[in-house]
């Protein structure tokens, strides 16, 4: 059997693979730590989970979806305008996707053709490269790097390539580095998309995930975003329904709509009853989002804190739920590091290798366990020596 050749872009899949090593540690009787999959542990909230159970005893919630609610989507306008203060977000400028993950890759397919180049932070979330493989596209990867605080610099693109691409991935707060847009940044993003004829695409999955009295918001709040952009906007972390897929796309009606058409050739919609729970979570109290927040910060704390007492750099983790650490000791194989540090004390991350090719020398750490787990977790690493 002869497969396509767009599987050769793709490496295994690190998840997975450090996950069969947790099990086979597991069935040793080892205390495992994982923080290497952002599932949060935090449980949705109980009007979420009520409007589901609700829609889904109605038989008529279980037929083909095939479209959004008109009251999902006008729940995503004024969810905008009292979260973000983004005015002018009509019905025509959302469609729900199934997560980031999916709609980011289905996106690729709709906008870019072969040999197309798009402009793909690195380190950044592996779809966002992975999009620009599946359409036989060329990334072009601008750097993240401590030097300019892990946030874009596109002083550094240069203007033949910024002129040539399509669209440019922008991700804030960001996983995997933990950093969050600081004043004038998206302005300054802005201008060079503008300057260059390129649509912004911005992935906001953690807006409410922010640290340090900052508060998250939206690119398209921001002037000239909605002529120049789009926004991936996602459920899973701020409501803690990962497993439910709710993200939607907002943004300029015309991508918006185009996205929308190649979906509906792959996808018979969301069901209704997660499009009631999202109408719910939308339209509800954001006091428990709060809430979490600080728990998110207290995690971040116990662990950076943790870490950078036992000798590691303090890591960078301003938003997200997530730490980007730099190897301890003066590693330099973030997968070798990995194994070693499952083996010798039991703590299971990610490589930043897994993460682009600046992602090289450090590690990501998800905040799913409490402040003493993490705090258990650094002793382990210390017990261990490393």
């Amino acid at each position: 059997m002869q497969f396509s050749k767009r599987l050769d872009a793709f490496g295994e899949e690190i998840f997975a693979s450090l996950n069969d090593k947790r099990l086979a540690l597991e069935a040793e009787g080892r205390t495992i730590y994982n923080l290497s999959v952002g599932t949060p542990d935090f449980p949705p909230a109980p009007h979420i989970v009520d409007a589901l159970v609700n829609a889904a005893r109605k038989p008529e919630m279980w037929k083909y979806s095939l479209r959004d609610l008109p009251e999902l989507k006008q729940a995503v306008c004024d969810y905008y305008a009292r979260r973000f203060g983004v005015e002018g977000i009509t019905p025509d400028m959302v469609t729900s996707v199934n997560g980031t993950q999916e709609g980011v890759g289905l996106f690729a397919l709709a906008m870019l053709d072969e040999d197309d180049t798009v402009l793909v932070p690195d380190p950044c979330y592996p779809i966002f490269q992975g999009g620009a493989f599946i359409a036989k596209a060329k990334p072009y990867y601008y750097k993240l790097t401590a030097e300019h605080g892990f946030l874009p610099h596109v002083a550094d693109i240069p203007d033949e390539v910024a002129d040539r691409a399509k669209y440019m991935i922008v991700s804030l707060p960001a996983n995997p580095v933990g950093s969050v847009a600081t004043p004038g940044l998206y302005e300054e993003i802005i201008a060079f998309a503008r300057a260059h004829d390129i649509l912004i695409v911005h992935d906001n999955a953690y807006s409410d995930i922010i640290y340090d009295g900052e508060r998250g918001g939206s690119f398209l709040a921001h002037e000239g975003a909605l002529e120049q952009g789009v926004e991936f906007f996602s459920l899973s972390k701020s409501f803690d329904v990962t497993g439910a897929r709710v993200g939607f796309l907002v943004g300029r009606a015309d991508v918006v709509a185009a996205f929308a058409k190649l979906r509906g050739q792959m996808s018979f919609g969301m069901f209704y009853p997660i499009q009631m729970a999202a109408i719910a979570a939308l339209t509800g109290s954001l006091e428990g989002v709060e809430r979490q927040r600080m728990l998110y910060q207290e995690r971040r704390d116990a662990l950076c804190d943790g870490l950078e007492a036992i000798g590691w750099e303090r890591p960078n983790a301003h938003g997200t739920m997530f730490v980007w650490a730099k190897l301890p000791g003066g590693r330099t194989d973030s997968l070798a590091f990995c194994e070693e540090l499952m083996e010798r004390a039991g703590v299971v991350v990610t490589p930043g290798a897994s993460f682009g090719p600046s992602g090289e020398g450090y590690v990501r750490m998800a905040l799913v366990l409490p402040p003493e787990g993490l705090r258990a977790a650094v002793e382990a690493i210390r017990a261990a020596g490393i």
